[in-house]
């Protein structure tokens, strides 16, 4: 049953009982249903999974949005918990995870990143000369603003072409973020469950995040970080392999 949080700013759906020791983002184009299986099997959770703006119940916002802009939309549904807890994010909800424990680090007790996109890729390949070209007409009035879009879409992601207004403009933020200071000064132990097959988010990002997570973290000491790599697991984490997702919530909240 869906509930409202943050003063009906937010939908998403609790399990188990209150308060809550669990929170759970989905990622870009995806619901808190991603999560059903994760949060109730075998058995519920305390726990809270969110529609983040723009997606499932949730209306999307009247301006475009960085991940902590997200963050600081989802902060106050962290009143729902009497003490800190685990921050479970999917995708794009991995990175408004790693920006509420960075402006909440007290409110934290673990992070679940799970294909998360929290460091740019390494392979990424520069606009074609084609698509370039017809840019740089566009932006001197030489073709219109139809054409362009007709050929912006050609080149797009799925996610991109699947976005409108406002939650496109947000996509093309949070896509062009990434988080080096924010993962080199979290404090929390951190879980980054990642499909070996990821084509979206690559495991050689969960690799270098390993690495950095809490390198230069206030308290002064490293705090745990693991790497569960899931064999033949693509993006979807969270729907295609649940009980690895499980497993992971349940080694840092217990």
């Amino acid at each position: 049953m869906l509930s409202a949080f943050a003063n009906g700013s937010l939908f998403g759906e609790r399990t188990g009982d209150a308060p809550m020791t669990v929170l759970a983002l989905h990622g870009w184009g995806r619901s808190h249903k991603d999560f059903d299986q994760v949060l109730r099997s075998p058995t519920p959770l305390d726990a809270i999974a969110l529609d983040l703006p723009g997606f499932g119940a949730t209306p999307p916002p009247d301006a475009p949005m960085s991940s902590k802009n997200f963050a600081q939309v989802v902060a106050p549904v962290l009143d729902e918990a009497k003490q800190p807890v685990v921050i479970v994010g999917h995708s794009h909800g991995g990175r408004v995870a790693v920006e509420l424990a960075t402006l909440h680090p007290e409110r934290v007790r673990a992070l679940v990143l799970v294909a998360a996109p929290i460091l740019r890729r390494t392979d990424v390949k520069k606009p074609s000369a084609s698509y370039r070209f017809v840019r740089f007409l566009h932006k001197v009035h030489l073709i219109s603003d139809e054409r362009f879009e007709a050929r912006r879409k050609r080149s797009g992601s799925a996610d991109y072409n699947a976005a409108q207004g406002v939650m496109r403009d947000t996509l093309v933020t949070v896509i062009n973020e990434s988080f080096e200071a924010e993962l080199a000064g979290l404090a929390c132990p951190v879980v980054l469950v990642w499909g070996s097959d990821d084509a979206d988010v690559p495991l050689e990002i969960a690799t270098r995040a390993a690495e950095l997570i809490g390198t230069n973290s206030a308290s002064g000491t490293t705090p745990k970080v693991t790497l569960n790599v899931l064999d033949g697991v693509g993006h979807l984490v969270p729907t295609a392999a649940p009980a690895a997702v499980r497993a992971a919530i349940d080694e840092v909240a217990s």
